[in-house]
């Protein structure tokens, strides 16, 4: 009995992991939001947030979990951006530390602007918890495109991020 249920358990996580890795998300199109916010650690992902940004597919931007260091002019200078961009759309999240967190400033940075759709921009592999940590901090009316920027993970970052994903959502089922 013990047997049969070890071996259901793994076969389930086996198969979770298959479609976690094996679907990862995708970029989105050029659909319009209110805001775009955009999580730090990964490359390319604030170069997303500020194309689509250029596009005029979004009124303004967040950069969720900018480091204390990073002062306005280190960015405009890093990411090639104008100051007149900067000033009228920009604006750095310094109080996050990790994804959750992430989600406790979004939700306060969507509250103050009364924003009713927004688009999330991480990286393919981080998409899933992120979606579901903003998810879980934003009202329920507040609409999430998820826009993931392509990367090639290896497997101890799928792992990582899968183990990761599941122990939120469990924890989540607890109340923690």
């Amino acid at each position: 009995m013990i047997r049969r249920l070890l071996s259901f358990i793994v076969l389930i996580w086996t198969i979770g992991f298959v479609l976690f890795a094996g679907f990862l998300p995708r970029p989105a199109g050029e659909q319009k939001t209110d805001g775009i916010i955009v999580l730090t650690g990964g490359p390319n992902r604030i170069e997303r947030g500020l194309a689509v940004l250029e596009k005029g597919e979004a009124k303004r931007m967040l950069v969720s979990g900018v480091n204390l260091t990073v002062r306005p002019r280190d960015f405009l200078i890093m990411f090639h951006v104008s100051p007149t961009l900067f000033a009228c759309c920009v604006d750095l999240g310094q109080d996050a530390v990790d994804t959750r967190s992430n989600g406790e400033e979004s939700a306060e940075w969507v509250k103050k602007h009364g924003y009713k759709s927004i688009r999330l921009i991480t990286t393919d592999w981080h998409m899933r918890r992120a979606r579901y940590e903003l998810g879980q901090a934003l009202p329920k009316d507040v609409t999430i495109l998820s826009d993931a920027v392509r990367s090639e993970p290896d497997l101890r970052i799928l792992l990582t991020e899968y183990h990761k994903y599941l122990l939120r959502r469990a924890a989540a089922l607890f109340g923690i």
